[in-house]
């Protein structure tokens, strides 16, 4: 069965509703070894437009994963990336802004990080969280230094959304393609996840009390979220919703959307003239 990746994109300026987006859909698998042929066969092809994209040296590629606690970020970036050569790609994890940090605009911290061009950049966690965690804890405004005046005005949030539009524009009009993933988890496969981690000691460590506080904000979180989806995905900077109470099966979705947009690009090796094909040749006689 082929994935279309229009299957999953929020469309720019139309009506969006998070509720209407399941959680779980049709496995793209028939079975366990059928998974890993297609994972495996999607690594090998995306090794290769890697190599490729990091020798046009032409565009820089930018991942966004977004996701509630235990969606799979992490196992989605391992699984969906293992076959990238590590030189041309970088992962950063944000978390809670160091006090450096909250000494700069909101894009500051995540604008250090952009990808060059010829690599990927994975960002787990990103620029988003200033429009998501910090719309369901306001409070944390506080903490950033602002002027009063800003944090009073109601705007706060249209404003950010057309910050981040008008970054995302730039990225893309220096050649920077950016794909960005929600992966939709449903409120009682977050639960079953979080039992796992405690009954599991070797998972224990990924379980934190913080998570199940937040879980009790679940739908203050979804309306963030559809509010943001709503608001941020363009054309040049698409979001994707992915199902993601199947693990294996989020993985698939993911990789073919990397590969598709990456086809898209037309990329090539470089060439070179016919002087330096002599040159090429001369050298190759003399070894």
């Amino acid at each position: 069965m082929k994935i279309d990746r229009t299957d999953y994109q929020v469309s720019p300026g139309k009506t969006f509703k998070l509720s209407e987006r399941q959680t779980k859909v049709k496995p793209f698998f028939k079975s366990k070894k059928h998974y890993h042929k297609r994972l495996d066969k999607g690594t090998e092809e995306l090794s290769e437009l890697q190599r490729l994209h990091y020798a046009s040296n032409r565009y820089a590629i930018l991942l966004v994963f977004q996701a509630m606690d235990a969606a799979g970020k992490d196992g989605a970036i391992r699984h969906v990336m293992s076959g990238v050569n590590p030189q041309g790609c970088q992962v950063f994890s944000f978390k809670q802004p160091s006090s450096e940090e909250l000494e700069h605009d909101f894009l500051w911290r995540t604008t250090c990080r952009l990808p060059e061009r010829g690599r990927i950049g994975i960002f787990n966690r990103s620029y988003y969280e200033e429009v998501l965690v910090v719309r369901v804890h306001p409070d944390l405004l506080h903490s950033q230094g602002l002027p009063e005046g800003i944090i009073a005005d109601q705007a706060i949030w249209e404003e950010r959304y057309q910050s981040i539009r008008d970054f995302e524009a730039h990225l893309y009009r220096n050649g920077t393609r950016i794909i960005k993933f929600f992966l939709h988890l449903s409120k009682d496969e977050q639960a079953e996840r979080f039992r796992d981690r405690i009954d599991e000691p070797d998972k224990n460590w990924k379980f934190s009390e913080a998570d199940v506080r937040e879980r009790e904000r679940w739908d203050d979180y979804m309306n963030a979220y559809e509010a943001c989806l709503s608001a941020t995905s363009t054309a040049q900077a698409p979001w994707y919703v992915v199902p993601a109470d199947v693990k294996k099966n989020a993985r698939l979705i993911v990789s073919q959307i990397i590969r598709d947009t990456m086809e898209d690009l037309g990329m090539s090796y470089p060439t070179v003239d016919k002087a330096r094909v002599k040159e090429l040749q001369a050298i190759r006689k003399e070894l």
